[in-house]
């Protein structure tokens, strides 16, 4: 699975940062917006004896995907593109036809956030997050919880492992203490293998610019073949010399 640090700055680090992206899980992606979004993607548990925990997901440095980013108190539905090559990584979500439209990369060892449209936002800089790369996420996604095992309700024939993993800040013992949820993810992946990522669900102060704080990505398929990954001309005068 977005992370001056801007809300998407944040949520990369902590999704991609878990994922952001974070980060950064082929037929045609959803060409349009919709509103009033179903929980009809939402996973249901799965029956099954008890088994060994298994291993926590692990985003491959090759692969390519399509789905949906979903946006359920703005009643935003759009295109999303996953894909990594050699490492790097790249969402995108939306774009200039849609009401929401940024990109996420992990980029030769820095974390790029550039969001070109968003309700209500009307500065929109590249950020970039150095010394972030592939290894460093996986080794976030190392630490992640394991939930259990569910199947995808939309996707009947998707068994997947439900893993959170987040960022909760301060660091304090338990007990009745003030802590904020910088960077929380729900992820789902595929039983049979770790690094076929099906959905994403992040939530907490790292989604900002969304009114309820959380926003899903939903794949229609996932493919370990190498994807593409360009780095937008505006992110270009960020990179290291």
């Amino acid at each position: 699975m977005r992370w001056t640090l801007t809300r998407r700055a944040a949520t990369s680090a902590a999704l991609a940062g878990t994922i952001a992206l974070v980060t950064a899980m082929l037929q045609p992606a959803h060409t349009g917006t919709q509103t009033g979004v179903a929980q009809s993607f939402a996973p249901v548990a799965e029956q099954r004896p008890s088994s060994p925990t298994p291993r926590p997901p692990h985003l491959p440095r090759d692969f390519r995907g399509k789905g949906k980013w979903i946006v359920r108190d703005l009643g935003v539905t759009v295109p999303f593109t996953w894909e990594g090559r050699n490492g790097d990584s790249q969402m995108t979500a939306g774009g200039s036809q849609y009401p929401i439209w940024f990109t996420n990369l992990i980029y030769h060892g820095s974390l790029y956030t550039l969001t070109y449209k968003w309700p209500g936002l009307t500065e929109h800089p590249c950020s970039r997050i150095p010394g972030f790369d592939l290894d460093q996420l996986n080794q976030v996604l190392r630490g992640a919880r394991f939930v259990g095992p569910e199947i995808l309700q939309q996707h009947p024939d998707r068994h997947v492992n439900h893993w959170r993993v987040g960022v909760v800040l301060p660091k304090l013992p338990p007990g009745n203490f003030l802590r904020f949820p910088l960077a929380l993810g729900d992820i789902y992946v595929d039983q049979k293998d770790r690094g076929t990522f099906w959905q994403v669900l992040q939530f907490g102060v790292q989604n900002l610019y969304d009114p309820e704080l959380d926003e899903w990505l939903v794949m229609d398929n996932f493919q370990h073949k190498p994807g593409t990954v360009t780095l937008p001309p505006r992110c270009s005068a960020l990179r290291p010399a």
